[in-house]
């Protein structure tokens, strides 16, 4: 049990530790961002959708009823989409300045703690239920934050919070997945069915994420070359996870 506990947090750790990929992009030129990052964004939705049908819901319809699982999914899909609402509920027409701070970047650190926080309950139950799927979970969560904390720098940036500021905000909201793994492992001996109910939740959590918020930042592309790479990189992301399966 202390091995799964320091796997696990460290897992969770790390996926906190992405929340600095946003200064490597400083340097960056616009076109060389904007080449990287929808092929980044490709194989993590890969990822995802190879973790949540190759690896979580499996394990999930061993644990559960069929019903269940498929009823649970869908719960995680609803839960992920009134979370990605609550973020964008308000718009702040007062222009930033350094002595107004756009409430855009308050209000991204709020929904990305509450996201950071469900990371972490995903990360641990998995843990719970064995070794290769929590592994497997940690990649897949760890490849769909690179792009998405890339975005959320960009966005407190664009808020008006200096470069150290949004880091440190940044860094801080990230370590919230750090309290999301450690009540999943205190919660899980006591509970024993609670890490078999989230692995679906965490299913359609991974669904909605790739399928509405990745996948669409994909579909404006015109150009043929560009298209196939993204087309590629999806694949290359559940590669990547029917790999984990074959090596588990």
């Amino acid at each position: 049990m202390l091995t799964t506990w320091l796997i696990a947090l460290s897992s969770v750790f790390l996926v906190s530790l992405i929340s600095f990929v946003g200064v490597l992009t400083i340097p960056w030129s616009d076109d060389r961002l904007r080449g990287a990052l929808p092929l980044m964004v490709s194989f993590a939705a890969g990822a995802l959708f190879g973790d949540c049908f190759i690896h979580v819901l499996p394990e999930a319809f061993n644990e559960l009823p069929d019903i269940y699982v498929s009823a649970l999914t869908l719960v995680g899909v609803v839960m992920f989409f009134a979370l990605e609402n609550f973020v964008s509920w308000r718009h702040c027409h007062i222009p930033t300045s350094e002595e107004h701070v756009h409430p855009l970047a308050v209000m991204n650190l709020v929904g990305d703690g509450l996201h950071n926080l469900m990371d972490g309950l995903v990360i641990g139950a998995s843990y719970l239920m064995g070794m290769p799927l929590g592994i497997s979970t940690t990649i897949a969560v760890v490849l769909h934050e690179i792009p998405q904390e890339i975005g959320d720098f960009g966005v407190l940036i664009h808020a008006g919070l200096p470069i150290k500021k949004a880091l440190l905000y940044n860094f801080m909201s990230a370590l919230v997945a750090v309290v999301g793994g450690i009540a999943s492992l205190l919660i899980g001996p006591i509970a024993q069915s609670y890490a078999s109910v989230m692995l679906p939740i965490a299913a359609g959590g991974f669904v909605y994420i790739a399928g509405s918020d990745l996948l669409p930042e994909l579909s404006h592309e015109c150009d043929p070359r560009q298209s196939i790479a993204q087309f590629l990189s999806i694949l290359l992301g559940m590669a990547v996870m029917f790999l984990l399966l074959l090596v588990g």
